[in-house]
């Protein structure tokens, strides 16, 4: 199977199955150098693993992260970083049923259409536990931004009908509440919502929103390595994410150039800055220096216990009903694999800028 690496230079390969002997990814591309531990990179997974709140499936992982390579006495070494996470939890067996059929929502049929054969149990490569080797590896990328003074602050922005207002928002509140939405009043709408899909039977979607703070301008490219465009594969590439968006998004398709522009100003001091931010941080593919803001829209999650038409292998209509251990959302727990993936993005991106001027190749090799 290709498709399984991303990036140019600070580049990833995940692999694995969710129900094989475990997943994880190599990491090609980091300086030596940078202090790293299995506790940095564990604190991005405990936000992903199942079982943490009654909205994530309660197949029980502890998600514990091994480096095999890569760092030696605290430091990586610039060689590349293999990282392993054991798959301890597997049920195999409450898939075999599925194996005649093909669950609607899912990539059954598609994967059958590609490969005719595939890894029923969980859903293989398709299934989340894929995006570990991705949060294992944004851990990292998240690390050597933050030492360059870039931060990204990735939170719930909706639920279903139910969205965070900006008078109540409140960062540090995302990680107070399971749904990870930094508005405590619409956490309390969107769980009773919640609760009252489950009762039925159902699931639910959402919005991811990410801002990017710190970024220079001058990163990305004019044409086909725009950093929007390589965001948006980045983030579309995370398997439920069905849209993506980035400043004022689909609704410059209702505004006015005069609405839409973002005018400039000198300030006091002489620094030049933008009045407003409709572009979200991001003019002609590069960045422009304020804010980069871009959404993620997550489908509900399509393993649902309602009944639901489909067909099986031996050419018949049936009605099914999906057993096993499922999120009824997966927004959540989509929120730190939305950040990685955004973090290993740029952080390829900024390296790549860095020979795109004569001056900063003067002022590396002069040093």
């Amino acid at each position: 199977m290709s498709g399984s690496t991303y990036g140019t230079i600070f580049r990833i390969t995940t692999w694995g199955e969710s129900h094989g002997a475990g997943v994880g990814v190599v990491v090609d591309g980091c300086p030596a150098g940078l202090s790293l531990t299995e506790a940095d990179i564990q604190v991005f997974l405990d936000r992903r693993k199942p079982g943490t709140s009654r909205y994530s499936t309660p197949r029980k992982e502890g998600d514990q992260v091994e480096i095999l390579s890569g760092v030696f006495e605290g430091k990586t070494t610039g060689t590349p970083i293999s990282l392993l996470v054991r798959n301890t939890s597997q049920r195999s067996a409450d898939y075999s049923e599925i194996a005649s059929y093909y669950r609607p929502g899912h990539a059954d049929m598609t994967y059958d259409m590609k490969y005719g054969f595939r890894d029923y149990r969980g859903g293989g490569r398709s299934s989340g536990r894929e995006t570990i080797g991705r949060v294992a590896a944004g851990a990292i990328a998240v690390k050597i931004l933050n030492s360059l003074g870039i931060q990204l602050f990735t939170y719930t922005r909706s639920i279903g009908p139910v969205k965070i207002h900006p008078e109540r928002f409140q960062i540090e509140e995302t990680s107070l509440n399971p749904l990870c939405m930094p508005d405590a009043a619409a956490a309390q709408e969107a769980s009773e919502y919640l609760d009252g899909l489950m009762k039925e039977g159902d699931s639910a979607g959402g919005v991811i929103e990410c801002i990017i703070r710190g970024m220079k301008p001058g990163v990305g490219d004019p044409a086909f390595e725009k950093l929007n465009a390589n965001l948006g594969k980045a983030i579309l590439s995370i398997g439920a994410v069905k849209g993506f968006e980035i400043g004022d998004g689909f609704a410059v398709a209702r505004a006015r150039g005069s609405q839409n522009n973002d005018p400039y100003a000198y300030t006091s001091d002489g620094t030049l800055e933008k009045l407003a931010n409709h572009s979200g941080g991001i003019l002609g593919g590069i960045s422009d220096g304020s804010d980069i803001i871009f959404r993620a829209a997550i489908k509900p999650t399509p393993s649902i216990s309602m009944e639901q038409d489909t067909v099986n292998k031996s050419g018949e209509n049936i009605r099914v009903r999906i057993k096993g251990r499922h999120d009824p959302i997966i927004v959540p727990r989509a929120v730190v694999v939305v950040e990685a993936m955004a973090a290993i993005t740029l952080l390829d991106m900024l390296f790549a800028s860095i020979p795109s001027r004569m001056d900063n190749l003067i002022r590396f090799f002069n040093k």
